[in-house]
C-alpha cells in the first residue's frame, strides 16, 4: 500500500515537473522572439582604407545588424558604393557613409577629395616655409607675403587665414604618428578667389606658411608690417625746408638797373 502510493506521488512529481519545465521553457522563447528585432545589411568596411583610395570589391564587406543599431544614411549593397573615392580615412569595421565618401563619378585620388566650387592650389617650399614638415594633410595655415610694394621698403601681410592643408608632396594623409614629414610642395584647398591671390603672392614675393590651432577659427585683420617698425628709437629723417628766391624788381635808375634779391632772410642788390 505503501509503495503504491509512493509511486503514484512520484509519476505525479515527475508529470509536474515536466510540465512546469515546458511552461517555462515556453514562456522564455516567447519572450526571446518579442525581443527579436528584424536584421538589415550594412556595408562595413573589410579592412583599413586610406583617403584618396578607389574603393573596391576586397574593400568592403556586407553584414547584418539590427535595425535599431543601422545608422543613418547606411548602404546596403556593395554596387552602390564601389568605385567612389574615399575622403576621410575609415577603419576596419566601420560603416561606409556618404560623408566619408567622394560624390558619385568625382572619382578617386586628389580631384575626389576638392569639394564642388573650391580649388586646389600648389606652392612650391622649403623646410622654413613648410614649418619644418609639421604642415601635413589636414592641417590649417595662415598664408605670408613679404615684398616690396614700391615704397622702398619691405613689407609682410598675411594674405589668406585659415585655410586648410590638402596634401603634402603626393601624400593626402599625415603621418599616424604625427612625425614631422618634408615635402617640396605643398597643396592648399581655396576658394577660386583665393586661389589668384595665392598664384600672385607666389610671384610677387616670398611667401610664409603659419601653422595654426585647428581649433582656432578666428579671423584677425592684420594690417602690414614694414621694415621701419622693426627698429627701436629710429628717428625720422630731418626734413629741411626749401629756401625759396624770389626776385622783387626795382624802380630802374637812369644809367643802370638794380635787382632786389632775397635769399632767406638776406637782401642783395645786383646792379648792372
Amino acid at each position: 500500500m505503501n509503495r503504491t502510493r509512493l509511486l503514484f506521488i512520484g509519476v505525479v512529481a515527475l508529470v509536474l515537473g515536466a510540465w512546469v519545465s515546458y511552461m517555462v521553457y515556453h514562456t522564455l522563447q516567447a519572450g526571446t522572439n518579442a525581443n527579436k528585432e528584424p536584421g538589415v545589411d550594412v556595408v562595413v568596411a573589410a579592412n583599413d582604407i586610406a583617403v584618396g583610395a578607389k574603393i573596391e570589391d576586397k574593400d568592403i564587406k556586407v553584414a547584418r545588424f539590427p535595425a535599431s543599431d543601422a545608422p543613418p544614411g547606411y548602404y546596403s549593397r556593395k554596387q552602390q558604393i564601389l568605385g567612389r573615392g574615399v575622403i576621410q580615412q575609415i577603419g576596419k569595421g566601420e560603416f561606409l557613409l556618404s560623408n566619408k565618401l567622394a560624390a558619385e563619378n568625382a572619382g578617386s585620388g586628389l580631384p575626389g577629395l576638392i569639394p564642388p566650387g573650391m580649388r586646389a592650389v600648389s606652392v612650391r617650399v622649403n623646410e622654413v616655409v613648410g614649418v619644418a614638415g609639421f604642415v601635413q594633410p589636414g592641417t590649417r595655415v595662415d598664408v605670408l607675403l613679404t615684398g616690396n610694394p614700391g615704397s622702398g621698403q619691405q613689407q609682410t601681410t598675411t594674405v589668406l587665414e585659415n585655410v586648410g592643408v590638402i596634401a603634402a608632396g603626393q601624400r593626402l594623409e599625415r603621418n599616424a604618428a604625427g612625425e614631422a614629414q618634408m615635402a617640396p610642395v605643398i597643396t592648399l584647398l581655396v576658394s577660386p578667389d583665393d586661389a589668384q591671390k595665392l598664384t600672385l603672392a607666389s610671384t610677387e614675393g616670398r611667401i610664409q606658411l603659419s601653422l595654426r590651432n585647428p581649433l582656432d577659427t578666428r579671423q584677425e585683420s592684420l594690417g602690414s608690417v614694414k621694415t621701419d617698425s622693426l627698429y627701436r628709437n629710429l628717428s625720422a629723417p630731418v626734413v629741411r625746408p626749401k629756401i625759396r628766391k624770389t626776385a622783387v624788381p626795382v624802380t630802374p635808375v637812369p644809367g643802370f638797373y638794380t635787382i632786389e634779391v632775397i635769399r632767406g632772410n638776406k637782401k642783395e642788390e645786383d646792379k648792372f
